[in-house]
């Protein structure tokens, strides 16, 4: 009887287990084929659409998601790899740019991809509690706010690399590295009113940048004596991220979003997304924006109404960094719906 009862005992625990493990696998079938798709054995990332370069931000990205779905071996692969390639600056920041001809393509630092390594480490820490993370995650932190945040006539910013982004006419920033959900996860663990500084800074910029008939901001702008686009012109392909990073961090609202929403909803019903408009003579990209472009589009669209938000699944055909967009705005939906 006893043995009996075991054994039906066994047969219940491995059902379980069975239907424990699909659930995990169902719930994160996009990871599963970024990883497949992305992602070699040593835990490099490559950017399919430029060059398959590997950087920081595909590289702390990938590293995000494999905390966010309980994936501490791939975790470990993807930090170990970087760490041992990229963290190789005489700081605690990384070499943005890496291939497999050259290995490190320049030194620069890029601020984004820091901020994602950083905020991935400390994620990791409180899903895994290896203190290795937290320790790396606070360096990473501390030298950010040390050689990367400028005082400037418009608050303090972030550089968006230690070098090349100051000269005589003005800083150079981009917008779309304030990722404000990440300098929330670092206030956390490296406490500082310079998080709280940042923060507020960015959004200001964010309100003020606006150019062109849709009153957009730049993928790039330049701090002098007034705000205006560098010689790139355009709302595109950095500052799609915008919109995402405020509702993602909590700092949306309709006024704030209303220069994206305008823009995006002119174009809703024929189901066309420009990729770009030049800010200077309104000039659209004559062909459909990714569908990792439309995803974010959605959601904006959507807010403050988030549940409503009809995300399209990651197209496999296209670029790594469409995918990685879809990607962020799921988890972005299913982090503010919990």
């Amino acid at each position: 009887m006893k043995i009996g009862l075991i054994r039906a005992l066994v047969r219940l625990l491995a059902v379980a287990l069975i239907l424990l493990s699909s659930t995990t696998l169902a719930a994160s079938p996009s990871w599963g084929e970024f990883k497949h798709q992305f992602i070699n054995s040593e835990g490099r990332v490559s950017d399919n659409g430029n060059g398959g370069i590997s950087h920081t931000e595909g590289q702390g990205f990938a590293m995000l998601m494999a905390a966010y779905y309980d994936d501490p071996s791939s975790f470990e692969r993807i930090w170990a790899w970087t760490k041992n390639n990229l963290q190789v600056r005489e700081d605690k920041l990384f070499a943005w740019s890496w291939s497999s001809t050259e290995g490190v393509k320049d030194l620069n630092n890029a601020s984004d991809g820091d901020l994602l390594i950083a905020w991935s480490l400390a994620r990791a820490y409180q899903k895994w509690k290896t203190p290795e993370y937290l320790t790396a995650s606070i360096e990473i932190s501390q030298t950010i706010r040390e050689k990367l945040l400028r005082q400037t006539n418009k608050g303090l910013i972030i550089l968006p690399g230690l070098v090349g982004f100051e000269s005589a006419a003005g800083t150079v920033v981009n917008l779309s590295y304030w990722v404000f959900p990440a300098i929330d996860g670092l206030n956390q663990i490296d406490p500082s009113p310079q998080w709280t500084e940042l923060k507020l800074s960015g959004l200001n910029l964010i309100k003020e940048a606006r150019f062109g008939k849709w009153n957009l901001p730049p993928d790039w702008l330049l701090i002098s004596n007034k705000l205006s686009p560098t010689t790139n012109d355009r709302f595109g392909y950095d500052a799609v991220r915008i919109p995402l990073y405020l509702i993602w961090g909590d700092l949306s609202s309709r006024d704030v979003l209303k220069p994206f929403k305008k823009f995006w909803g002119s174009f809703q019903e024929a189901e066309f997304i420009p990729s770009w408009t030049d800010l200077k003579t309104n000039a659209l990209g004559t062909y459909n924006a990714s569908s990792g472009f439309h995803n974010v589009a959605r959601i904006t669209l959507a807010y403050p109404n988030l549940q409503s938000a009809q995300i399209s699944a990651p197209n496999p055909s296209e670029s790594y960094y469409s995918y990685m967009l879809t990607l962020f705005t799921q988890l972005a939906l299913e982090e503010l719906s919990k």
